[in-house]
C-alpha cells in the first residue's frame, strides 16, 4: 500500500472516543470546585447577607430579641456624630496611609531591585515588619511615643526641643497612627512592587540605554507603564485594608482623644461587643463595606482611565 493511501485511510479513521469523553464543559467539573465553593458560601456569603438581615433590624445580643426595624438603625447612623465622625477619621487615615505605601514602597523596590546580599538584606529587614502581630507594632510605638523618655522625645531633647505629646493631642493621635501603620505594613507593598519590577525584560532597558535614555526617562517610559497593573493593585489592596483600621487605634489611643482617632471598625466594636447593639453595628458594617466598594471601584476606574488616556 503506497503512503498516499495510507494517508488517506488514517484520515478517514474516525479519532477513537474514550470512556467518559465529553465536548464542552461538564457538570461534572463543578465537583472539582464544590468544596470552595461551599467554603465560600458558609464564610463569606451567608455571613453578608446574614449581616444584611441583622442590619435591618433592632437586635440586642444581650437579651436575645429582635424585631424588624427596616432602614432605623441606618437612619440613626446619619444622625449620629460620632459615627459621622469615625467615617471621617477613617477616610483621613486612608487619604494619609494609601499613597504612601504607593510611592514608599516603589521607591523601595526600586532602589532594592538588585542582585547583592545588601539588599536581600535590607528586603528581609523591611518586609519582616508585616510578620508582626499588631500587639507588638503597638506596644514598639508607644515606647517610641513616650513623652517622658521614648526614643522620639529622646531625639529631640538633643536638639533641645520639647516633648511632643503624640497620643494624647487630638491633631496628632491620628497622623501617629498613620506612622505606625506605614512602619508595620511597608514590606508588603514594597515586594509586590518588587514582583513586578522582575518580569520586566531587561531587554527594554538595553535599548533605552543605546537611544542614550536616562533613568527618570527610562522610568517614566518603561518601568511605570510595565507595572501600571501592580500599582492599581496595591492602591485597591491598600484602600480595603485601611479601611479595617482598628487594631492601632484600639491599643495606642483607644479612639482618644474626644474620639479624634477613633475608626469605623472601632465603632461597630464597641455598638456590638460592648453595648450589645447588634444591629446597630450591622449597620455600621454595611455602611463600611459600601465605602470601600465604592473606594475600591473609583480607583480601578480612574487608573482605567488613566492607561487608556
Amino acid at each position: 500500500m503506497s503512503t498516499q493511501s495510507l494517508a488517506s485511510t488514517a484520515a478517514a479513521t474516525p479519532a477513537p472516543r474514550y470512556a467518559g469523553a465529553s465536548i464542552g464543559p461538564s457538570w461534572r467539573n463543578l465537583l472539582f470546585v464544590l468544596p470552595f465553593l461551599a467554603v465560600y458560601a458558609v464564610l463569606l456569603v451567608y455571613p453578608l447577607f446574614r449581616g444584611i438581615w441583622i442590619s435591618l433590624q433592632e437586635y440586642d445580643m444581650f437579651d436575645q430579641t429582635a424585631s424588624f426595624a427596616g432602614m432605623a438603625n441606618f437612619r440613626r447612623l446619619f444622625a449620629d456624630k460620632v459615627f459621622l465622625g469615625t467615617v471621617s477619621n477613617t477616610f483621613v487615615f486612608v487619604l494619609m496611609t494609601v499613597p504612601v505605601f504607593v510611592a514608599i514602597g516603589l521607591a523601595l523596590a526600586l532602589a532594592l531591585n538588585r542582585e547583592s546580599k545588601g539588599s536581600a538584606a535590607l528586603r528581609a529587614i523591611f518586609f519582616g515588619t508585616s510578620v508582626l502581630s499588631v500587639t507588638i507594632v503597638t506596644i514598639i510605638w508607644k515606647m517610641m511615643y513616650l513623652p517622658d523618655r521614648g526614643l522620639i522625645a529622646g531625639i529631640l531633647s538633643i536638639f533641645g526641643l520639647p516633648p511632643i505629646q503624640f497620643l494624647t493631642s487630638q491633631e496628632l493621635a491620628l497622623p501617629a497612627i498613620a506612622l505606625c501603620t506605614l512602619w508595620w505594613v511597608i514590606g508588603l507593598p514594597m515586594m509586590l512592587f518588587l514582583a513586578a519590577l522582575q518580569q520586566i525584560p531587561g531587554e527594554l532597558y538595553e535599548a533605552a540605554a543605546l537611544d542614550n535614555a536616562g533613568r527618570w526617562r527610562s522610568f517614566w517610559s518603561i518601568t511605570l507603564p510595565s507595572i501600571r497593573r501592580s500599582v492599581v493593585v496595591v492602591a485597591i489592596y491598600e484602600i480595603v485594608a485601611q479601611f479595617q483600621l482598628f487594631g492601632q487605634a484600639q491599643l495606642l489611643t483607644r479612639g482618644g482623644p474626644n474620639n479624634a482617632s477613633r475608626p469605623i471598625v472601632q465603632f461597630i466594636y464597641e455598638e456590638g461587643f460592648q453595648r450589645w447593639n447588634v444591629g446597630y453595628a450591622a449597620a455600621a458594617s454595611e455602611v463600611l463595606f459600601l465605602l470601600m466598594a465604592v473606594a475600591a471601584i473609583l480607583q480601578y476606574v480612574a487608573a482605567r482611565r488613566r492607561a487608556e488616556g
